[in-house]
C-alpha cells in the first residue's frame, strides 16, 4: 500500500482503521471499540481496554524469547560511563524499583514526580511507574525549585524519584538542594523522595523523607504489571503556559501504546532489533515517546545520550555515538545540527567514523530550515527528514512515513499529515483558507489516539487553551500553508507572524532566506513594535565559526537576500551579528523573550532557558539597532 491509500483507509472508516492496529498490542482485554465520544468535546481511545505499558515495553519481548536483546544502551561522554541493559536484566530492574514502590503505599493512580538526569535510572522510574499504575510526571532534571514547586503543587505527588545530581560538560548540578527548596515552597509535601546517588555527588540524605534507591531496590520483591483501563492515565508533562502557570499534558495508557507502536515502523521505518537514537531528554515529550516508550513497545533498542551535539568533547560527538552503536535511525532537533554545521562547516570531523549503518535523520522541534538540511544530506548522505509535533500530540502530525513510502522531499516542508489527524488552515474567523495562503494550522476534531485528552484537573482551561477559538477543532497555535500536493508547512507559532504595514509576514520565512546566507549558522527573526508600520523584522544572525563580520558585509548582504526574495515589503533593515541565541534547554529559540526585551516590555524569565546571561547580551544588541525606543 501507498500513503494515500492508507490515509484515505483512516479517513474513510477511523474506527476500522484505528482497530486493526489494536492487534499489535498485548491487552489483557481488548478494547470493544475506538472512539468514546459520549463527552465531546472531550474525546478518548480504547476506554474499555484493559492492559499495561510496561507489560508491552518490557515483559511481553521477554516471554517471546528476546530478553537476550538489548533494551537500552547508555551513553555519557560527560562521565566517560556506558553501560548495555538486555530487556531481561531491564525487567528485573523495573520490577524490583516496582516492588519498592508498592512497599512504600505508592498505588494506583498516585502521583509521582521524577526529577532525573539522562541515565538508565530516569527511564527504569517511568516504567515502574507504569507498571504499577502509579501516574508519573517527569521534569526536568535541574528545573529551578519555584518551577518544581508549581508541579508538585499541581501534581499532588505522593513521592520524588530522583538522583543526587547531572552532569553539564563542565559542572556538576546538586539536585537535592533544588528539591529541598521546592518542596519547602510547595504547599503539598511528598512522603518520600527516592534518590540515585552517582558517585559524582552524593546527596545528604534527610532521614525523614529521603530513602537510598539500592538500600530499597536492591531487597525488594519483583513486582507484576497491574492491567489498567484503557483510560487510565499513564503520565502527565507539563508545558508551558501563557500565563506562567504550566499545563498538565495528560497521556493515557491505551492510545498511546497503539499509536506509538504504529508510528515506529511506519513513520520511522525501523524495524524491531534495531538502534533508535531520540537525542532529547526525558524530561521533554520526545524523551517520554521515542527515548522510552515507542521503541520498547515496538521491540527496538533505545540510545540514552547523556552529552551534547558538541563539547563533549566536540562536533564529532554525534558521528561517534552512531558509529559506535550501530544507529540505524536518528531524531534530534535541528538546533543540534545547526549547532555541528557552525563548528564543523565542513563536517570534517565525520570522516572518523563508520556511519554506515546509519539510514535516516529525523528532525523536529523547531522548523527545519532548507539549508541546514541540504547540508545534513550532503554529508550525510541519508535522507533527512523535517516532522511536526507537539507536547499536546505526543506522535508527529506530519511527516515523511518512510515505512510505507518515501514522499518526494520538499525543503522547508514537514511533509503531510498522517493518519488521525485532518489538518486545515483558517483566518481569524476560522474560514479555511485557500491552498497556498498562510493562517493558523487547526486540526479537526476529534484527534486520534496518544494525543492528550484534556489537562490534568483542567478541563476548562483545556477548552480555553486549544477548542474555543475555532470550534470543532484544535488550535495548533502554529502557522502555515498547504501546499497544492497537500504538503504541510509550519512557517512560524501563530504569535510571531508579523504585521508589516498591514501585511502578514512569516518569521520562518524570512529565517529561511538568512540562513541560505553560505557564512550564517543559524538565525532568528522577531517583530518589534513600530510606530509607522506596526511591526518591523530584526534579524539575529550567528555566524560559522572562523567568520567575522567587522564591516558589516554578512548584514547587508543578508538584508539584499531578503530583498531579493521576499520583497521591499518584508521592510527587513535592522539585523545584528550574535555569538548565540536565547534558547529553552530543548533548543527552542526564545523569540517572545526577545520581543519583549526589543518593546522594553517586562517578562519572566523562562523556566527552560539554558543560559539566562544571554537575555542582557540580546538587550545590548538590541540598542545597537535602537530598541527599545525612548518614548
Amino acid at each position: 500500500m501507498v500513503y494515500s491509500d492508507i490515509y484515505n483507509h483512516w479517513k474513510s472508516d477511523p474506527e476500522d482503521f484505528w482497530m486493526k492496529q489494536v492487534e499489535a498490542i498485548d491487552w489483557t482485554r481488548k478494547p470493544s471499540k475506538g472512539l468514546f465520544d459520549h463527552n465531546a468535546p472531550f474525546y478518548s481511545w480504547f476506554d474499555d481496554a484493559q492492559g499495561n505499558t510496561c507489560w508491552n515495553a518490557i515483559d511481553r519481548h521477554v516471554a517471546k524469547g528476546r530478553g537476550d536483546q538489548l533494551a537500552i544502551i547508555y551513553d555519557s561522554p560527560v562521565t566517560g560511563q556506558q553501560a548495555r541493559i538486555t530487556y531481561r536484566q531491564l525487567l528485573e530492574s523495573v520490577a524490583k524499583l516496582a516492588g519498592a514502590l508498592d512497599s512504600m503505599n505508592v498505588q494506583l493512580g498516585d502521583r509521582v514526580i521524577i526529577y532525573m538526569p539522562m541515565i538508565p535510572e530516569a527511564v527504569i522510574a517511568m516504567l515502574a511507574c507504569s507498571r504499577i499504575g502509579a501516574i508519573h510526571s517527569v521534569v526536568f532534571g535541574g528545573f529551578a525549585s519555584h518551577e518544581l514547586a508549581i508541579r508538585i503543587d499541581d501534581a499532588k505527588p505522593k513521592c520524588i524519584i530522583s538522583a543526587s545530581c547531572g552532569i553539564e560538560p563542565n559542572r556538576v548540578v546538586h539536585y537535592k538542594p533544588l528539591i529541598d527548596k521546592a518542596i519547602a515552597i510547595a504547599d503539598h509535601k511528598p512522603h518520600i523522595n527516592l534518590v540515585f546517588q552517582r558517585g559524582q555527588a552524593l546527596s545528604e540524605l534527610n532521614q525523614a523523607r529521603d530513602v537510598d534507591w539500592v538500600d530499597v531496590v536492591t531487597n525488594a520483591p519483583a513486582k507484576d504489571c497491574v492491567p489498567v483501563s484503557g483510560d487510565h492515565p499513564l503520565y502527565i508533562l507539563y508545558t508551558s503556559g501563557t500565563t506562567g502557570q504550566p499545563k498538565g499534558v495528560v497521556r493515557t495508557h491505551a492510545g498511546h501504546m497503539v499509536v506509538l507502536n504504529w508510528t515506529m515502523k511506519n513513520l520511522y521505518g525501523v524495524e524491531p532489533g534495531e538502534v533508535f537514537w531520540a537525542a532529547s531528554d526525558v524530561g521533554w515529550v520526545v524523551g517520554h515517546s521515542y527515548i522510552c516508550y515507542a521503541p520498547l513497545i515496538h521491540g527496538n533498542t533505545s540510545v540514552i545520550y547523556e552529552g551534547k551535539p558538541i563539547g563533549t568533547p566536540d562536533a564529532g560527538a554525534f558521528w561517534r555515538v552512531i558509529s559506535d552503536h550501530k544507529v540505524s535511525t536518528l531524531f534530534t532537533a535541528p538546533t543540534a545540527f545547526r549547532a555541528i554545521k557552525r563548528a564543523d562547516p565542513e563536517a570534517k570531523l565525520l570522516q572518523d567514523y563508520d556511519i554506515s549503518h546509519f539510514r535516516t535523520l529525523f528532525l523536529a522541534g523547531e522548523r527545519a530550515d532548507p539549508d541546514t538540511i541540504i547540508w545534513a544530506e550532503k554529508h550525510l548522505k541519508v535522507p533527512v527528514i523535517d516532522h511536526w509535533w507537539q507536547t499536546e500530540t505526543g506522535w508527529a502530525i506530519t511527516g515523511n512515513p518512510i515505512g510505507i513510502e518515501m514522499l518526494p522531499v520538499k525543503y522547508g516542508s514537514s511533509y503531510v499529515p498522517m493518519p488521525g489527524y485532518d489538518v486545515r488552515i483558517v483566518d481569524d474567523e476560522g474560514n479555511e483558507l485557500p491552498k497556498g495562503k498562510l493562517g493558523s494550522i487547526v486540526i479537526k476534531l476529534p484527534l486520534p489516539p496518544g494525543t492528550l485528552p484534556t489537562l490534568w484537573n483542567a478541563d476548562l482551561r483545556f477548552k480555553a487553551s486549544y477548542l474555543d477559538q475555532f470550534p470543532g477543532y484544535y488550535n495548533t497555535g502554529d502557522a502555515g500553508y498547504i501546499d497544492n500536493d497537500g504538503y504541510v508547512n509550519i512557517m512560524a507559532r501563530t504569535d510571531d507572524v508579523i504585521n508589516v504595514a498591514g501585511h502578514r509576514l512569516s518569521t520562518g520565512g524570512l529565517e529561511e532566506v538568512i540562513a541560505g546566507h553560505p557564512d550564517v549558522a543559524e538565525c532568528a527573526v522577531v517583530g518589534v513594535a513600530d510606530e509607522l508600520k506596526g511591526q518591523l523584522p530584526v534579524g539575529f544572525i550567528c555566524l560559522n565559526a572562523g567568520v567575522e563580520d567587522k564591516s558589516g558585509r554578512v548584514v547587508a548582504e543578508c538584508i539584499q537576500l531578503v530583498r531579493d526574495q521576499i520583497g521591499p515589503v518584508a521592510a527587513f533593515k535592522l539585523a545584528v551579528i550574535v555569538d548565540r541565541l536565547p534558547k529553552t534547554r530543548s533548543g527552542k529559540i526564545l523569540r517572545a523573550v526577545m520581543v519583549k526585551i526589543a518593546n522594553g516590555e517586562s517578562y519572566k524569565m523562562p523556566a527552560t532557558i539554558d543560559d539566562p546571561e544571554i537575555l542582557s547580551e540580546i538587550a545590548d544588541h538590541l540598542k545597537q539597532v535602537g530598541y527599545p525606543k525612548v518614548r
